[in-house]
């Protein structure tokens, strides 16, 4: 792929510029790289090179790159920088990537790394990793533009031309009062355009939109999403601005919890605070008791199965379509489970909206499964010359595709009503128990018509 080809050709280059001796020739190559694919060719790297690449590019940058990097490659390179250059590229990095970084690491190594850097970044870095990890205050950073509400225009921009390098972003500025609440907003846009003697007052809006700082990150992310900020203010019960979170941090919540919900639709480990050097008995621990469980699921599909061993030892044709019965209906019913997991997840499914969705997928199912069945059943009469035997295939599939459609889009909603996160609504479950429901009516299907 073209992509690929140019990341092969940017390592080509930097591994040739490694070889040179000249340090300007190296830095001309590192100026060509953004910080993150940096990161991604580093792990080609000796530790040696990381360190000559590292000391060379701007902390800002060397700040990216640190943060890109899987953590167990962080604190080697920590330790081989020195005190005084960590010291440089920890205070340049952002607050909120700072805890982020600082706060997967072990605890020894977090605490060395906060008491070699400036006493105010420390301070701020303790006070994001005291929040949760997945709350707006583990999220949020402590560097934004904010002004008071009793300025002008004109001071206003003397104030901001002050503090704005300090600022993450400076998309929107905040209105504070004495007490540090919140109290309005105004854009870039609505600062260059009004008079320089206008207060302030008069240009912002005074409706903001906010998150407290025990927030749960998936509802900020919904926030964001909902109103298409690039940044959103977090606040304490008293409504004192501590923060923003940028949007940026918002797309990593975003992946992060689409991979959660993909993987237990799975049937897989929550994954919520697993890293990659958790351990081999305890990452099977986590997922035996799924696995198991569906194990005893298949056993009770069996059984039914083995009930109507009669009817089987009779008819054994009816073996030939027992996979088709089985997997079909749980494919039908894994693809509503989906599209009403990802509704509830991303706010699209409001309570007046839960039963107009089943009516639809259900909808969708009784077509998918007359048309399911109907090609089975011609399929099954042409394969074995058997009128009845098409009868019951088609009938089985087209009743078991429409009761898992229903299943499907019907058992994540009550699972939310419960208050679990309806992703543990998991595919292989919603599998296994189609199983049991399809076997069930397929045999029942085959005794009562073709032996009744």
């Amino acid at each position: 792929m073209p992509g690929d080809r140019s990341k092969d050709k940017d390592r080509g280059e930097l591994y040739a510029r490694l070889l040179e001796t000249s340090p300007e020739v190296l830095h001309k190559a590192l100026e060509e790289l953004h910080p993150s694919d940096l990161a991604r060719i580093f792990p080609l790297l000796s530790l040696a090179q990381r360190l000559k690449i590292l000391r060379i590019i701007e902390p800002e940058e060397a700040a990216q790159v640190i943060y890109d990097l899987d953590r167990h490659m962080v604190v080697p390179l920590f330790e081989g920088l020195g005190r005084q250059r960590t010291a440089k590229i920890l205070e340049a990095m952002p607050d909120d990537d700072a805890a982020d970084l600082l706060g997967e690491l072990p605890w020894k190594d977090k605490e060395r790394l906060l008491g070699i850097i400036a006493a105010a970044d420390a301070r701020d870095i303790r006070m994001l990793l005291a929040y949760g990890a997945e709350t707006a205050g583990g999220l949020m950073t402590t560097e934004y533009a904010a002004v008071k509400k009793d300025l002008t225009v004109q001071e206003a921009i003397s104030v901001l031309r002050s503090t704005a390098s300090e600022a993450e972003i400076i998309y929107y500025v905040y209105v504070v009062n004495e007490s540090n609440q919140l109290t309005g907003v105004f854009s870039l846009r609505d600062l260059i355009t009004a008079e320089p003697g206008q207060p302030i007052e008069e240009i912002m809006q005074t409706r903001v939109i906010s998150v407290n700082v025990r927030t749960d990150q998936e509802e900020v992310a919904r926030l964001v999403a909902k109103y298409d900020f690039l940044a959103i203010p977090v606040v304490n019960d008293d409504r004192e601005l501590l923060g923003i979170i940028t949007v940026d941090d918002i797309l990593d919540v975003i992946e992060e919890e689409a991979t959660e919900d993909l993987m237990r639709l799975s049937g897989n480990i929550d994954l919520e605070g697993e890293e990659k050097e958790v351990r081999t008995w305890k990452r099977a621990a986590r997922r035996l008791p799924w696995l198991v469980g569906l194990l005893f699921g298949g056993l009770l599909a069996g059984n039914v199965i083995n009930l109507y061993s009669g009817t089987l030892e009779t008819l054994t044709v009816l073996a030939l379509f027992i996979h088709i019965l089985a997997g079909g209906p749980g494919n039908a019913a894994t693809q509503s489970l989906a599209v009403v997991v990802r509704g509830l997840a991303t706010g699209e499914l409001g309570h007046g909206d839960v039963l107009r969705v089943i009516w639809r997928e259900t909808r969708v199912g009784v077509l998918i499964g007359l048309v399911s069945g109907a090609l089975m059943a011609v399929t099954a009469y042409i394969w074995q010359g058997s009128p009845l035997l098409g009868l019951v295939v088609g009938l089985s599939l087209a009743l078991s595709m429409i009761i898992a459609t229903l299943l499907g889009s019907l058992i994540p909603v009550l699972i939310h009503r419960l208050g679990i996160d309806p992703a543990l609504a998991s595919g292989p479950f919603i599998t296994t128990l189609m199983d049991i429901t399809s076997m069930a009516i397929y045999f029942s299907l085959a005794t009562g018509i073709i032996l009744g």
